[in-house]
């Protein structure tokens, strides 16, 4: 079996732990179950290894749920009930899903039919008509996974001398604050480049240590466990590069860098326009550009998801979770949490909403001590009515003098013998912990993606002895998820979508969001839909990072 090659290339690598997963429907080609004792005892017999089985069983369906199915189920059941409302005798039956980032409603019986035909393939052994009618993203992530698995890139790579048949020499770094979700990004675009023979150089340090020459090669074996990493190994800074473009030129070029990835936050989108508006002065600065966004604030344009949001919002809901489950045993309390973003509120309002929130104050709805007096009265009532707990969200940029500390003092005194009241900053806690499974999945795909759209722009660019010469706009990008899809977006257009004062993008699509978290917490407020008709067709042509 291949996986006992696998195993024991592995453990010949000096890896301690080997785990293999088995589906409990498993098969192999020939339509034989594959059972996890069959395969515990081919790794005893072949490889002498000590083996244990742990079955999951139904723990797979417990816990907590994580943030995102928290605010799916909220946005799903909105839809759900829009959809109902809007129905008729006449209406076809509809299930009500998410494609992308995009709430959108698939005919029933196409579903159904979609359903039974993978069933088909898989009765008569159609294995590729099978894969191909789950969808695209389904396709593309199995791919994905048997090359980022692999332990060492193919021979058929390199030359007999060991030389990337690729060609190319790409470079990665960080620019702005670690998210999780960055070292899951930085393996796939490592392990994506060298499989086609590519050379990586990892920049340490973001800007600092580009202009410093902190610039290695990196191998397919020096990201080697890092998908499920938080942090960033390879280091970040804020440092933007004005002032030091011309030692960034030279750094470029002492090492040969022909296209370069960015991963990062809002520094990372502003650093590379700052770069690209140099490439008439400086043509190391030609070639081809592309940030994959990667910041807790989600407050990049041309995306709506970032890297390590996902993370940074579980941890919120989590503390959340844990901060109500105190406010209920103590009885008739409310918490007043600030939560990070800067001047975005993504943050607080999608904690807000899956928490379970009050209220939740950000920089974009401007609220006034009017505002605030009416949540005040309504917390009352909900005391009342019985309500033995509070949760009030506000973002650490939401009002100047309307801070964290003036809304708790402000509970407590018109709370005065109806509820008490706690004020809780949760700071850097929200940046750690381990990637969720979103983010890594997303950071993988991305990375996979940006190292086609590098080596197109690349081949499209190259000069006849063998330069690189990339000036049109197109050439620098940012790739981010937009409604249904992925789309790389010039960064000469986006300028127009940001703003750069308060360092967040002029439309923000969460906040048509905001009226569902009133109407949950029981205020008056008006939420429209936002689900689309599609096909299942249309659905399975999507490359979702949801899937």
């Amino acid at each position: 079996m291949q996986y006992n090659v696998t195993e024991l290339q592995e453990r010949s690598a000096g890896q301690r732990l080997n785990i293999i997963i088995v589906s409990e429907g498993a098969i192999d080609r020939d339509g034989n179950p594959i059972t996890a004792e069959k395969v515990k005892q081919v790794v005893v017999d072949r490889l002498q290894q000590d083996t244990r089985i742990t079955v999951l069983g139904h723990v797979q369906r417990g816990g907590n749920p994580s943030a995102f199915d928290r605010v799916l189920g909220c946005r799903m059941g909105a839809e759900a009930v829009l959809a109902l409302m809007e129905a008729d005798d006449k209406t076809e039956p509809c299930v009500v899903s998410l494609d992308g980032n995009q709430a959108v409603r698939v005919p029933l019986m196409e579903c159904v039919e979609r359903t039974k035909a993978v069933a088909k393939a898989m009765e008569d052994k159609n294995w590729e008509l099978a894969v191909q009618l789950r969808g695209r993203s389904f396709a593309r992530n199995l791919e994905t996974y048997k090359m980022l698995t692999r332990l060492k890139p193919p021979k058929s790579a390199f030359d007999e001398q060991g030389r990337g048949l690729g060609g190319y020499t790409m470079a990665v770094m960080h620019i702005g604050a670690p998210a999780c979700g960055m070292n899951a990004a930085v393996r796939s675009f490592v392990r994506n480049c060298i499989y086609r023979g590519d050379t990586v150089m990892g920049i340490h340090d973001g800007i600092e240590g580009l202009v410093a020459g902190h610039i290695k090669k990196m191998e397919w074996s020096d990201v080697t466990g890092w998908v499920g990493q938080g942090g960033a190994f390879l280091g970040t800074k804020r440092t933007l590069p004005e002032g030091k473009f011309a030692d960034i030129a030279a750094r470029l070029k002492e090492f040969g860098i022909q296209a370069l990835l960015i991963v990062g936050g809002f520094e990372a989108y502003h650093a590379a326009g700052q770069i690209t508006d140099q490439r008439s002065k400086f043509k190391e600065f030609c070639i081809p550009i592309v940030v994959i966004p990667s910041t807790i604030s989600n407050n990049m344009p041309g995306t709506e998801f970032s890297l390590g949001a996902d993370t940074g919002l579980n941890e919120i809901t989590e503390i959340c979770d844990r901060i109500r489950q105190s406010a209920q045993g103590t009885k008739r309390r409310v918490f007043v949490i600030e939560t990070m973003g800067g001047y975005c509120g993504y943050l607080a309002t999608l904690a807000g909403l899956a928490g379970g929130a009050d209220a939740a104050y950000i920089y974009e709805e401007k609220f006034t001590i009017k505002d605030l007096q009416q949540d005040v009265y309504h917390m009352a009532s909900k005391m009342s009515d019985g309500v033995q707990r509070g949760l009030i969200l506000r973002n650490e940029k939401a009002s100047e003098n309307y801070n964290t500390e003036f809304i708790y003092r402000l509970y407590s005194e018109e709370g005065k013998g109806l509820f008490s009241t706690r004020m809780n900053v949760l700071g850097h806690m929200q940046q750690g912990g381990s990637p969720t499974p979103f983010d890594r999945n997303m950071g993988t795909k991305m990375a996979a993606k940006c190292v086609e759209w590098l080596v197109e722009q690349l081949k499209a660019n190259t000069q006849p002895d063998g330069s690189i010469n990339a000036t049109a706009p197109e050439t620098a990008c940012l790739l981010g998820l937009v409604r249904r899809q992925y789309k790389f977006s010039p960064l000469k257009e986006l300028i127009g979508e940001t703003n750069f004062m308060q360092r967040i993008p002029k439309h923000q699509w969460w906040l048509k969001l905001r009226p569902l978290l009133r109407i949950l917490a029981k205020h008056d407020s008006t939420y429209e839909e936002e689900g689309m008709y599609i096909t299942v067709e249309e659905e399975m042509s999507t490359d979702s990072p949801c899937a």
